[in-house]
């Protein structure tokens, strides 16, 4: 890894400026795998007294004098927010120190990677220059899915032989509104659906309305 690194949009800052639990944490995450890293939790001093002057000692100390107890609290919260910022910059440089050894620059895209998602023999991330034998394992899958996929189209070449594709049809039921999947009938209603004008048997033309086609007597 270089001597330098940098995060910008793969981190959370965890840290916390006031209570008991103050103190500095960070959070980094692979850009691959977006598994995530934290850096050891680092105490802010200045914040956990204040907030241990704002609960226990203020608790006690009101019965002396709440005046006092509020100036001192005041105090001790405006320290905390002077110290902060500078804290916080320190311990976020100590964190990215720490998160070097966790995290690897790919030299071709630029994103953190984590271990597993490095490719150390050719110093990129996995995304970039993939393990061998995993591409070969998936093209192998990928070939038989294409396969696969080319005789179920075949397959439903053949089907379509035998579909006429000319029959008038109608999808919505002019009635109901029902879908009808191309049926001579509503399924929802019953409503009889649009019909062939020339007759399945002799192909002649068949009159609106007929039920039986009046140059052969086939039943529409």
């Amino acid at each position: 890894m270089s001597g330098e690194i940098y995060f910008s949009n793969n981190y959370r800052d965890l840290s916390e400026q006031h209570g008991t639990g103050a103190g500095f944490q960070f959070e980094f995450s692979c850009s691959r795998c977006y598994d995530t890293w934290r850096s050891p939790f680092e105490a802010f001093t200045t914040g956990q007294v204040a907030g241990w002057l704002g609960k226990g000692v203020s608790a006690a100390w009101s019965l002396i004098g709440g005046t006092a107890t509020n100036s001192l609290t005041n105090a001790a919260d405006g320290l905390a927010g002077a110290n902060w910022g500078s804290s916080r910059d320190a311990a976020f440089q100590r964190a990215i120190g720490n998160a070097q050894s966790h995290f690897n620059r790919c030299g071709r895209c630029t994103h953190y990677v984590c271990g597993r998602c490095w490719n150390s023999a050719q110093g990129l991330c996995l995304g970039c220059s993939p393990d061998t034998a995993a591409e070969a394992v998936a093209a192998q899958q990928r070939g038989l899915n294409d396969m696969v996929t080319q005789q179920a189209y075949q397959q439903g070449q053949q089907s379509g032989l035998s579909y006429d594709v000319s029959t008038p049809r109608q999808l919505v039921c002019p009635q109901c509104r029902a879908e009808t999947h191309g049926t001579p009938f509503c399924p929802g209603c019953g409503f009889r659906l649009a019909q062939p004008s020339t007759c399945t048997g002799c192909h002649n033309e068949v009159p609106d309305g007929a039920a039986f086609c009046p140059t052969c007597g086939t039943r529409r």
